[in-house]
């Protein structure tokens, strides 16, 4: 390592109470600054490690993973230590992610999760521990003028990190700095200690001071100007240069070249990509592999038993499809690894069911597996709907499956509950995830911290357009009463300013709305655990992007409250059969060409009924008059702004009542489009097309579908080629293939959103 200094005590954005370091900012500046490596030492979590790992390697930057963590203090509770934790392997990382979440889960004492002294022993091999400087029990010490307590809390240090344990010096202009640094220094020599340099980075660059006070501000629900506030920061903590490090540290240089030496002895590699799902129990003499294959086949034939007269003669011939899809996929599946996968989730829903829990018939791609339907996963028949099992697990494109599971509001925690108890508490977690400084959200909270009247910062934000993924520059561009404003009024540009460096940083943590995670071993060993206080809503420090990385699979458990209404209408109805003697009803076996539920559709009358109820989709209903389920599908597909205003409603409307013929633009893909009166309507048409009539693969088709859905100029020019060679290879003329594309590209701005 060539470079003078290495940055060891870094909050990113993800320091949620005073971090403003943003990652991708952070890799450019500190190569462009020539510094080998960089540390992240984040408040207490670790929920950022994974980007910040993945950023600084795809940067070539040595990344070294660490924490800045709150101690207890026994002498004053409210006023905890501090201590600088670093990585220098895996049995590091392991001990780290082990102290973290029980700071959280045991330790957190006013709103701060708190490690305990003793927590250390046993857990602090492969660390690396810096003093935190005058926020640390030694620096403490040495500014109350008591010697003898900083070398007690010293020597117990280095008993605790024999040969990792160093005195943090820092100048930054902050009170008491250089008391307490000339005081570390000395002692380090009574000692035989190693000292190292730090600039304890809160923020990239010299002007962004303001910005991070008022991020701060936001955090303690203060505003910039109150004179009571705390003052712990100064406008020197910012990422300074090697240089600038060398010229204030001209006195200690070995406290620069300590920097480096910790560096070179922080090694931690983490391993991504690879997938590691829990054991799944099978009966003994039995594959994993072998036992999936024989429950799907025995719940195939429970489903062919109630699709199919079984003793009609022409049953073997109806089967036929149905036994080679199910072979089809079960190689797919077994070849992936992901067998435990499906048995795993058939074994959470078949609880639910057996316990009363509704559970939804299924949603998205995951309902194309004929594997899941024959396993009760989902209760859609994926042939006779043509749903493509490559768009939910593409053979030519490894990734994870995803099952979407709706459970009824009222049981789905009951499940989750299960699954923790069937495969153990400390493996199973929800997800976290992180609120962002949103536009509209950011003015408002700058205005609050700049002390703004409330009818100031209320008007401006409602200027913002409250759409997804609107920004403020995106706002001053569209909006001239914005941009007028901003433009003429001080007040307006400095809250403006000052929020647009604030937008997009990390604000709080959550909860995501489904997402659990099943560890093979305890999750700690994966990921570090985060709480509130008290211990409740337990859920992962990384987010699903994350915890996927590190090998940890997603299962999601949706809540739906549909399920719920139906469930408690299903019961009111039964109870009423009940007391007139009847036989209760059976939702499952009402038939979807039931001409009465047509007749309650087609008057409008689904207030209340899922996806059915606004205003604006019971006028679709009015006009569509659905008298089929795959009218229904439609509905729903078709009630969108895209296909609302692109005029394929009308059309579609106007050929299924006979006012205009469908137009196919090739008779080889009539049998595609007709069910949908020749309009390109769902995603798997496109996969079919492309199969058909370009000679692709349906792994290949998904890959098509996956480049639409993502807009990407030069893979749609790559895919385009694709098609249309095939096409040609197929007796398509050039000019069709081309129009044929075209119209899938068109679909593709609308029906990939």
């Amino acid at each position: 390592m060539s470079a003078s200094f290495v940055h060891l005590h870094l909050h990113t954005e993800y320091s949620l109470v005073d971090g403003l370091v943003r990652i991708k900012p952070l890799m450019k500046a500190v190569a462009a600054a020539g510094m080998p490596a960089v540390a992240m030492t984040d408040q207490s979590n670790l929920f950022a490690m994974v980007k910040f790992y993945s950023a600084a390697m795809a940067a070539g930057i040595k990344p070294v993973i660490g924490v800045d963590v709150w101690l207890h203090n026994a002498q004053e509770p409210t006023q905890p230590d501090r201590l600088v934790l670093l990585c220098k392997n895996r049995d590091g990382y392991l001990n780290l992610s082990r102290l973290i979440s029980r700071s959280y889960i045991e330790g957190q004492h006013l709103g701060r999760p708190m490690l305990q002294r003793d927590w250390l022993a046993g857990n602090s091999e492969g660390l690396i521990a810096l003093s935190a400087g005058r926020e640390g029990d030694v620096g403490r010490a040495l500014l109350a003028g008591n010697r003898a307590a900083a070398r007690q809390a010293l020597a117990f240090w280095l008993e605790l990190f024999p040969d990792s344990f160093y005195l943090e010096l820092q100048r930054t202009g902050r009170e008491n700095e250089e008391d307490y640094l000339h005081a570390a220094v000395e002692l380090a020599g009574e000692m035989n200690v190693p000292v190292v340099a730090s600039n304890d980075v809160r923020f990239l660059a010299a002007d962004e001071f303001e910005a991070h006070e008022a991020r701060v501000c936001i955090n303690q629900g203060r505003e910039l100007d109150d004179p009571r506030r705390p003052r712990d920061y100064s406008e020197q903590q910012y990422l300074r240069s090697a240089e600038e490090m060398a010229e204030l540290f001209a006195d200690i240089p070995e406290a620069l070249e300590n920097s480096l030496s910790i560096a070179r002895r922080c090694n931690l590699e983490l391993t991504l990509g690879k997938n590691y799902l829990p054991d799944y129990p099978v009966p003994e003499g039995m594959s994993i592999e072998e036992f999936l294959a024989a429950e799907s086949r025995r719940g195939l034939e429970k489903r062919l038993a109630r699709l199919f007269d079984t003793s009609a003669p022409d049953f073997a011939e109806k089967r036929r499809p149905y036994d080679e899809r199910l072979q089809t996929e079960l190689e797919v599946i077994n070849g992936m690894g992901f067998p435990g996968y499906f048995l795993i989730v058939a074994d959470f829903i078949r609880w639910a069911k057996e316990h009363g829990i509704p559970v939804g018939p299924g949603r998205g791609s995951g309902a194309g597996s004929l594997v899941a339907y024959a396993l009760e996963i989902t209760d859609l028949d994926p042939l006779a709907y043509d749903l493509l099992f490559e768009r939910f697990l593409n053979p030519e494109r490894v990734s994870m499956p995803d099952f979407d599971v709706d459970f009824c509001m009222e049981g789905r925690d009951r499940v989750i509950d299960y699954v923790a108890g069937h495969y153990g508490r400390d493996k199973v977690s929800q997800i976290i995830t992180y609120g962002s400084m949103a536009a509209k959200a950011v003015v408002r909270d700058v205005g609050r911290v700049l002390g703004y009247p409330y009818g100031l910062v209320d008007g401006i934000a409602k200027l913002i357009p409250f759409e997804i993924g609107m920004t403020l520059d995106k706002a001053l561009e569209q909006e001239d009463a914005l941009r007028e404003r901003y433009e003429k009024e001080e007040e307006v540009a400095s809250l403006i300013d000052l929020a647009r460096s604030l937008e997009g940083c990390a604000r709080n943590a959550g909860k995501h709305a489904g997402g659990v995670v099943i560890a093979p071993t305890t999750l700690t060993d994966f990921t570090p655990l985060y709480c509130e206080q008290g211990g409740g809503n337990l859920v992962t420090q990384f987010d699903k992007n994350d915890v996927e990385a590190v090998g940890l699979v997603k299962f999601d458990f949706l809540g739906l409250r549909t399920l719920t209404i139906i469930d408690w209408a299903v019961q009111t109805i039964n109870r009423q059969r009940q007391a007139a003697g009847e036989e209760p009803i059976d939702i499952s076996a009402i038939p979807l060409d039931d001409k009465k539920s047509f007749d309650l559709l087609k008057a409008c009358q689904t207030t209340a009924v899922f996806q059915l109820e606004s205003r604006g989709m019971k006028d679709l209903i009015k006009r569509l008059q659905p008298d089929n389920f795959e009218d229904i599908v439609a509905l729903v597909a078709l009630f969108r702004p895209g296909p609302l205003q692109s005029g394929m409603v009308d059309d579609f409307i106007n050929v299924k009542h006979g006012r205009k013929k469908p137009e196919y633009p090739h008779p080889d893909i009539v049998h595609i489009l007709e069910p949908t009166y020749g309009v390109i309507l769902y995603q798997e048409q496109v996969m079919q097309i492309a199969q058909v009539l370009a000679g692709y693969s349906l792994g290949g088709a998904d890959l098509l579908r996956r480049a639409m859905g993502k807009k990407k100029p030069e893979e749609m020019a790559k895919q385009r080629s694709i098609f249309t060679e095939g096409a040609l290879k197929r007796g398509v003329e050039e000019k069709t293939a081309t129009y044929i594309f075209d119209l899938m590209e068109k679909f593709a701005g609308y029906g990939f959103n």
